[in-house]
């Protein structure tokens, strides 16, 4: 078979929308959504982090996210502290360090149950496939 650039872009998003029901189900016991989880990933590979940077990493805009980290702050899984001028940092607290790692759990079996046929070299080539589609990050 032959596969245009639709068919497989159409592909791609229907792995990412099987994930995304996926990891927002394996993540519910957790009182977490993906977002959620996604945002105490972040602050866990970056501390500090700004409000638009975790913004962008989430893939939300920075009104949406303000109103996300103002809830995970309410629950005591983050916390907001001044930064450098009007800038507000995030940290993880211990108790969303423990859901993080928790959640990671969850999210590495949905992941491992997603390709279930493929072999570690069949991995490696759509990894390195994606790569090469994908470029270069223009935000990072």
């Amino acid at each position: 078979m032959s596969y245009r650039p639709a068919d497989v872009a159409l592909a791609v998003k229907r792995l990412q929308y099987r994930h995304h029901r996926a990891l927002n189900r394996a993540l519910a016991p957790l009182g977490l959504s993906l977002v959620q989880w996604d945002t105490l990933r972040h602050l866990h590979r970056q501390p500090d982090a700004s409000l638009h940077d975790l913004a962008v990493l989430t893939f939300q805009t920075d009104q949406s996210f303000g109103s996300l980290a103002a809830r995970m702050a309410d629950r005591s899984l983050i916390e907001r502290v001044p930064g450098p001028g009007r800038a507000v940092k995030h940290r993880l607290t211990e108790k969303g360090e423990r859901l993080r790692a928790a959640g990671q759990d969850a999210v590495d079996a949905v992941f491992e149950s997603s390709f279930p046929n493929l072999s570690a070299a069949q991995l490696d080539q759509i990894g390195e496939l994606l790569d090469a589609a994908l470029g270069p990050d223009p935000t990072a």
